[in-house]
């Protein structure tokens, strides 16, 4: 039990007794010596404005109640164990890594006393932040438009953008009503309703080029709705599960493979030879097509035929780049 668990402790202690707590029974719940309970009992005098008492008569520490409001006393604030305010600040880092400035408005005055309680523990941000590290690949930056859709987002308002689809080369104008931000490899992505096709679509935002909020309400998708659209099918590419992939791959990469999840509603079993056989169930194919070439010679994909000859098209093509 560490400083700020004895604290917590020792404040649970002392509001659930009508009488004076003995120093022996402070001790055996807080786990300590006689000098880290006294230690503890000055550190929430001095720090947290405690107002504990010792009743000698008694033998027996308490809290003061207020004179004006006959009050018991609170910790200030919001208060954490020591491994809830260490969670809470590597969210908060994570956060900053992943986006720079996300709610960090917002989060200001809550980090602020975290990293102030934790101060008190001799640790804090630069503890922890030498102890996480987060490796990024192949990210694109979300652009600058990050804060307007995020305040759309949680306004619960329409957005007008400009959108550039890579694949089409083209831009276009959508209103749309924002429903969820979704960081997916390393990139940011706006599922949202797009009022120009009535129906729900994935924006990355990377790829919008302008925004503004607009006062029209958003329209509000359900819970089920939005489950259905991004959890049917693989990948970031949306929309009914009308095909299902089976792949096989051979036994030196199936133990890899085999503890990886590609999709919730995947089947998957190995095979008398070692090799391992995964089903997944996927709508378009090129977010698949990728994963499925990284792993080279090491898979196999035995059914659609369809999705067999793209891949195999796509490695008889990549095989004529080394071929001279």
């Amino acid at each position: 039990m560490d400083r700020f668990d004895r604290i917590f402790a020792l404040h649970q202690l002392l509001s659930s007794h009508r009488n004076p707590v003995s120093r022996q029974l402070i001790e055996q719940k807080l786990e300590c010596s006689r000098a880290t309970a006294k230690r503890i009992v000055e550190n929430m005098r001095d720090y947290l404005n405690a107002p504990i008492e010792y009743d000698r008569a008694r033998n027996g520490y308490y809290y003061a109640r207020s004179s004006e409001y006959g009050e018991m006393y609170e910790l200030p604030g919001v208060w954490f164990n020591a491994s809830e305010l260490h969670a809470l600040l590597s969210v908060q880092l994570l956060l900053e890594e992943m986006q720079p400035g996300l709610l960090e408005q917002q989060l200001a005055p809550l980090k602020n006393q975290i990293e102030a309680l934790l101060k008190a523990q001799h640790s804090g941000a630069d503890q922890i932040s030498r102890r996480i590290r987060i490796l990024r690949a192949a990210s694109r930056p979300p652009g600058e438009f990050f804060q307007t859709v995020a305040g759309a987002l949680a306004q619960r308002q329409r957005l007008a953008v400009t959108y550039f689809k890579r694949g089409e080369a083209q831009l276009s104008e959508r209103e749309i009503s924002p429903q969820r931000l979704l960081h997916y490899r390393d990139n940011w992505y706006l599922e949202a309703w797009c009022h120009l096709r009535a129906g729900l679509r994935t924006f990355a935002l990377d790829s919008i080029r302008d925004a503004r909020m607009l006062e029209t309400a958003a329209e509000e998708i359900g819970a089920q709705s939005l489950h259905d659209y991004s959890a049917a099918t693989y990948g970031i590419f949306a929309g009914n599960a009308e095909r299902t992939a089976v792949l096989r791959f051979r036994p030196e990469r199936a133990r890899w493979v085999a503890a990886e999840q590609w999709h919730p509603n995947q089947q998957s079993h190995w095979l008398g030879d070692g090799r391992y056989e995964l089903k997944i169930p996927y709508s378009q194919t090129p977010e698949l097509v990728m994963d499925i070439l990284k792993y080279g010679p090491d898979v196999e994909v035995v059914e659609p035929k369809a999705l067999r000859e793209l891949v195999g098209e796509r490695l008889r093509l990549a095989a004529k780049v080394y071929s001279g």
